[in-house]
């Protein structure tokens, strides 16, 4: 997959995600996400959801 298209689908993601945060720093931290080789191996929508998921689990209601 191409770095733009990788970027702009990860970016995506984290927005669908991440709704608090101004869209044009989703698309800068996507593209910090594209220069993680661990994470640019997944697929962009698969490598926002890992990149947040310690997020998720801090903001996680107790006893779920």
């Amino acid at each position: 997959m191409q770095r733009e298209d990788w970027i702009a689908i990860c970016a995506h993601e984290l927005q669908r995600r991440w709704r608090t945060v101004d869209p044009e720093q989703l698309d800068d931290l996507a593209g910090d996400l594209w220069q993680n080789e661990q994470l640019r191996e997944l697929p962009p929508a698969q490598a926002a959801i890992a990149w947040l998921s310690p997020i998720a689990r801090e903001q996680a209601p107790l006893g779920k």
